[in-house]
Formats: structure tokens, C-alpha cells, sequence
């Protein structure tokens, strides 16, 4: 059982302490205790907005704080940020300490912890974050299976430090470490703004290329970019594209050749061609996602690992030989290097996408596979006797296939999933925020909704563009919900979310985030649902991997035009635990034998049950009365004892050295899906 006491915590420095305090705020099981700075009037508004005591002085202090989180600068950053470290562990006060610290500093604050007892951690924060956690432990699961043969990393100069750590946790310890001096600059280049070196890094060869230019007052807003690392393989790379993610996994080349030395293209032993070249695993949010979510979220982690280092009681200098091993190496490398180019530029003029990839023509349709080929992503061709007319602008799930989707989808939605949801709203509390339709597809739930509580905002959002289309056409094409729903772009988890949420609908949705992904999407509905608010979910319909061989299970007829759909699905070869779910529309015209056109449409799923959910999401959950042979469909409920806000496990590393990174332990996993289950063949609005 929990302890019931709150982890009470005083953050130092209204700066980047803003995501220190918002951290405790938001996490179960802490208490700010208050806010600590120089007293300008900013840091005591501040503090009053958050309605907790203000400081300037550490001898103020009353009894009673167990922690304190210093997010002020240290010696080398030109700040007193380890003076206040050692005079709140003087006050017998655990230290969660913003790096960087200088290697001396760190050794002495580790030496102090340990004469008054108490714990200190330095939080490199960035191998917290998420995303760069979704990496690390892809990394160690990689390197289990197969000896790493490279890292290939970038980094600013400011954010070494924490490069050195995150290297640390995704190879499972620092040893062996060596590196030679940076590659030499060619007379009269000019100013470059990277900086290379080799070496070797627990063992593993070792590239690194260091952006070694700095605004001494403005660091993170001249960084040309954040960190970026490949750890490569015999059977692929494993990258982390940015901090913020996503994270990619391109599988190796491999053709096999005939006796003439000719590439074997299809037949036995070609499987493996049907790879995807690059999987993109995660999900990005916006920038302001990464400071309302992924940052306060980065530093509840490193605050639970101060915490369990406190409850442990160890010796704080003996804990803390991983962090000094990485200051070694990160004060190793900031020596081969050198003091940085000081820069002091212009603000830079940040560019959307959409400046770099216009509107674009539309390209010709990719000709059908061969033999022996996968299944493309998605795509959509001619058949006999249609014309090569242009293919589909967004290739993204679901838009492929979305002018057909209402033909089969409507018939499910009106007799299964929306009576239960409509009958389900219909005395609910709505008041306290609007109904957010996640993954709304072409609107047919958002229009049972609206039409069962006339009083309900709704904000329906669907990522893909062709869906979105049909969305935002019956939103329009009626003046009640054209004045009621709001249509949005936005993809879980990342979407942009109210405040207070009365309803969340996720039908058809969940299976297509990966753990990481659902993981962070039930923390921030968790911080947003009202008090007694509902979460709608509807599953596939089946809880184990399986092969689903083709078959046609709809039909439906407009005009001249017979439209049969098909579905299939299987493991799929790239991920574990996933499925590959194929979806086929073929169109027939009367006159015709064959099918005019086909259009193919593939998405991933991850297979799961209901208890699954209830797991991931610490919530409590009861089915919903819908019709026989329809998918599951449930509504979950905050547990009366259950967490405010789900965490998520990472997998312990195996002992080694007094270099090896520690891990944080969450919740144990979810349990394993009942084999006994069989599937009813899913409808279409399981793709929803």
C-alpha cells in the first residue's frame, strides 16, 4: 500500500523551475511546498498564482520539506546553484540538482550528501523524456538480440552531458570508454559549426558530431538542433530523430542473388522484402506539447528516483558512481573539444512544414506488386479497364479507402456503438467540459452523440485527411452541428486538449499507439478528465496475435457501381506484438467482369483486451450492452483507489558495473491476453 503522506517539495528558480514545479503540482503523491529565488517580483507573482509559501533565503525554511528541486545554475553556468544545494542538505533537505555540474562539484555534493545523510541526484532531465525512454529501451532490447556495431550521435554542445547518459541507457553501461582528439578543421574554412570526433563508448564504436557553438545568455533557442542517435545492427538502426522523438526502425538491406549473381527479388526465402524500409514508432507533438507534457512529466520521473533513493536509505556517494562516470565522460569530451565559438545571432525564423513541403502534384499510382511482394502501406491503382488516374494525395492511413468507408461503417455505427454510447450520454454530466471525439474518423459517433445531447460541445479530431473530408462535410452540411463541433487534425497522443474534458470517445483508436504512446496519452487525459468524466472505449475484438486470411465481409451497391470489401491481417514482421491489418475495396461495374479499380488501405494494431486497458489506464471499466458480434465496447471510470495518473514500467537492467545506469520501476505489466478468446470478424468501424 501507497504511503498516504505527500513527498513534500520546494523548487529553487522560476526559470526552468517552472517545469520542476508544474511536476509536483500535477504528480500524485507530492506536495509543493513552496518556491525559493532571488525575490523578484516575477518569481512572487508566480508563486502566488500557485498558491504556496516564497523564499529567498534557505534559512527561512520551515520544518517539514523533504526535498528540494535546485533549477538554478551551478558554478559552471556562472550561478550558486551547488552553494544552495549544500545549504539544503545542510538543513537535512534530499537535492535534485539540475545539471550541469562541474565533476568536482559533483563528487563534493555526493560527499556532503553522505556526511548529513541524506540523498542528492543530479537530473540530466533529457533521458526522462519519453520519447528518448521509448529509445533506450528499444536499444537494450536491440542490443540483447544482436551486438551493436556503431552509435552515430549528434548533439549541441549544452546538451552533451545528458548525451553521454542517454548513450549510457540505451547500451546498458559506460565501460569500456576511450576517445581520440576531434578531426582537424581545414585551413581557412571558415567558421564550422560542428565539431567530430571517434571513439569507443561502452565498447561500441563511436561517432559523435558536436554543434560547438554557444549563446552564452540564450542556449537552447541557437541550438541548430537537439539530439540525434543511431545505433546500428546486422538487422538494422535503431535512430532517436530528435529528442522529442519519433524514433525510427529501418531494418538492413538484404537481396539475395541466384547463381549469376542477380538480385532474387520474389519466391522462397523473399519474405523479408516486404519490410517496411523505415517504421516510425511514436508519435510528435507540438513544442508546446513538449513543455505542458513531456518536460513536467521528464522531471516526475527523476523526482520518484530521488524519492525511492530516499526511501532506500543508501549511501549517497556509493549511489552515485553512474552519475560521476558519466561526468567523466562528458568532462573527457568537453576537453577534447574545447571552449566553444561563442555566437551571439539573430533569432531564428522557425518554418512549418508546409514551407518546405508545398502543395504538392499529384504522382502517378504505384504500379501493382509482384509476386511474393507485401502489401504496400497503403495505395490505391487502377484496374481493368480504368484509366492510371492520379493516386491519392495523403498516403497516410484510412485516406486511401475513406470514400468508402460510410458504406458498411454506417450500418455498424447505428446499430452497435452508437445506441450504447447515445443511451450511456444521456443523463451524463457534461457540464464541466466538452465531449473529445479521438479519432473521430468520417464523424458517424461525433453525429450520434450530438444528436443524443443537444447541450454537448464536441471536439472531433482525425489525423487523416481524407477521413477528416467526409468529418468535416457532415459537420458542415448541418446547421446544429456546424455550431457545436469543432473539427481538428489533430493524432493522439499529442493532440492539443481543454482543460477539463467531460467525455473521451476512443473507438477503433488505441490499438494503433504503441506503449509509449498510450501511455502518455492516458497521463495527460488523466490530468484533464472532470471529476466522474467518462472515457469511451471500442476495441477490435481480439486479444492475441492471429493470421486473418482475406476475406470479403461487406458489399453494398450505389448506382452502377458493386463495391465488395475485403480484410485480412497477420503478425507483422517488423514489431513485435503488432498486427499488419489489411483492408481491400474493390469497385464492379455492372458491365464489367472484373473490378474496375481497387484501393488498399494497412494499418497497425497492437492486439489487447479490456483488462489490457484497465491495466494501462488505472482505470476501472464495465462493458456496454451492444449487438451480438459487434467489437468490444466499454466505459472506463477513475478507480476510487486507483492512481491519479498511470505510469509506465521500464524494464530493469541486468547488474553490471558501478557505471550502469539505474532504472526507474513502475507498475508490473499488463497481463497476458487470454488464448482462448476467438475473434469475430471485425467490422469497419473496428478501423475507425
Amino acid at each position: 500500500m501507497s504511503d498516504p503522506t505527500p513527498f513534500r517539495v520546494l523548487v529553487c528558480g522560476t526559470n526552468f523551475g517552472r517545469f520542476y514545479a508544474e511536476a509536483v503540482h500535477r504528480r500524485p503523491g507530492y506536495a509543493l511546498a513552496g518556491i525559493l529565488s532571488r525575490g523578484s517580483a516575477a518569481s512572487r507573482a508566480y508563486a502566488r498564482s500557485l498558491g504556496v509559501p516564497y523564499y529567498t533565503d534557505p534559512d527561512d525554511l520551515p520544518a517539514g520539506i523533504d526535498a528540494a528541486c535546485v533549477a538554478v545554475s551551478s558554478s559552471i553556468s556562472g550561478g550558486r546553484g551547488t552553494e544552495l544545494a549544500r545549504a539544503l542538505m545542510d538543513r537535512g533537505i534530499h537535492v535534485l540538482q539540475e545539471h550541469p555540474v562541474h565533476l568536482t562539484e559533483l563528487t563534493d555534493n555526493l560527499r556532503h550528501a553522505r556526511r548529513r545523510g541524506v540523498r542528492y541526484r543530479l537530473n540530466t532531465h533529457y533521458p526522462h523524456v519519453a520519447p528518448v525512454r521509448a529509445f533506450t529501451d528499444a536499444a537494450r532490447r536491440l542490443v540483447a538480440r544482436q551486438r551493436p556495431l556503431f552509435v552515430d550521435a549528434a548533439t549541441p554542445v549544452h546538451l552533451m552531458h545528458p548525451l553521454v547518459d542517454i548513450l549510457g541507457q540505451a547500451l546498458g553501461t559506460l565501460r569500456p570508454w576511450r576517445f581520440a582528439d576531434p578531426a582537424p578543421l581545414p585551413a581557412g574554412a571558415g567558421p564550422q559549426p560542428f565539431r567530430s570526433l571517434h571513439g569507443v563508448f561502452a565498447g561500441v564504436p563511436l561517432t559523435l558530431r558536436v554543434h560547438h557553438q554557444l549563446d552564452p545568455s540564450d542556449r537552447d533557442n541557437h541550438a541548430l538542433h537537439w539530439h540525434r542517435i543511431s545505433l546500428g545492427t546486422e538487422g538494422g538502426v535503431l535512430t532517436l530523430a530528435d529528442t522529442h522523438g519519433p524514433v525510427l526502425w529501418s531494418p538492413r538491406l538484404h537481396i539475395g542473388r541466384d547463381e549469376d549473381r542477380r538480385f532474387v527479388l520474389d519466391g522462397p526465402g523473399t519474405g523479408h522484402l516486404g519490410l517496411g524500409t523505415t517504421a516510425v514508432v511514436g508519435e510528435t507533438g507540438s513544442f508546446r506539447t513538449v513543455f505542458s507534457d513531456l518536460w513536467p512529466e521528464a522531471v516526475g520521473r527523476a523526482l520518484d528516483g530521488l524519492r525511492e533513493a530516499a526511501g532506500k536509505g543508501d549511501d549517497a556517494l556509493r549511489a552515485g558512481q553512474y552519475e560521476l562516470a558519466v561526468c567523466r565522460i562528458w568532462t573527457d569530451l568537453a576537453a577534447r573539444l574545447g571552449p566553444p565559438e561563442i555566437v551571439r545571432p539573430d533569432a531564428p525564423r522557425p518554418l512549418a512544414v508546409s514551407d518546405v513541403f508545398p502543395a504538392r502534384e499529384p504522382s502517378p499510382p504505384p504500379a501493382p506488386p509482384g509476386p511474393g511482394a507485401g502489401h504496400p502501406r497503403s495505395d490505391s491503382r487502377p484496374g481493368p479497364g480504368e484509366g492510371g488516374g492520379d493516386g491519392p494525395d495523403d498516403t497516410t492511413p484510412y485516406s486511401p479507402s475513406a470514400e468508402f468507408f460510410d458504406l458498411v461503417a454506417a450500418e455498424h455505427t447505428a446499430t452497435a456503438s452508437a445506441p450504447a454510447i447515445a443511451a450511456l450520454l444521456a443523463d451524463a454530466d457534461l457540464g464541466a467540459g466538452p465531449v473529445v471525439d479521438i479519432g473521430a474518423g468520417t464523424g458517424l459517433v461525433t453525429e450520434a452523440v450530438a444528436r443524443a445531447r443537444p447541450d454537448a460541445e464536441i471536439i472531433a479530431c482525425e489525423p487523416a485527411v481524407g477521413m477528416r473530408a467526409v468529418l468535416t462535410s457532415r459537420v458542415f452540411s448541418d446547421p446544429d452541428l456546424r455550431s457545436r463541433v469543432t473539427v481538428t487534425a489533430d493524432a493522439a497522443p499529442g493532440l492539443d486538449l481543454p482543460d477539463r474534458i467531460s467525455v473521451v470517445l476512443l473507438c477503433g483508436v488505441l490499438g494503433h499507439l504503441d506503449a509509449p504512446a498510450r501511455a502518455l496519452l492516458w497521463r495527460r487525459l488523466h490530468q484533464r478528465l472532470a471529476p466522474g468524466g467518462l472515457v469511451v472505449v471500442e476495441l477490435m475484438g481480439f486479444e492475441e496475435l492471429l493470421t486473418l486470411p482475406e476475406t470479403r465481409l461487406a458489399t453494398a451497391t450505389a448506382g452502377r457501381h458493386r463495391y465488395e470489401w475485403s480484410f485480412g491481417g497477420a503478425p507483422d514482421e517488423t514489431e513485435d506484438g503488432v498486427m499488419r491489418l489489411h483492408s481491400t475495396w474493390r469497385v464492379h461495374r455492372d458491365d464489367l467482369p472484373e473490378a474496375v479499380r481497387e484501393v488498399h488501405d494497412s494499418y497497425r494494431w497492437a492486439p489487447f483486451g479490456l483488462k489490457d486497458v484497465v491495466a494501462e489506464s488505472g482505470m476501472a471499466a464495465r462493458a456496454l450492452p451492444t449487438r451480438p458480434g459487434a467489437p468490444p465496447l466499454a466505459v472506463l471510470t477513475r478507480a476510487p483507489d486507483g492512481p491519479h495518473a498511470p505510469d509506465e514500467p521500464l524494464a530493469p537492467l541486468e547488474p553490471d558495473a558501478p557505471d550502469t545506469p539505474r532504472t526507474t520501476t513502475g507498475p508490473s505489466p499488463s497481463p497476458s491476453p487470454s488464448p482462448s478468446l476467438v475473434p469475430s470478424p471485425p467490422t469497419a468501424e473496428d478501423h475507425r
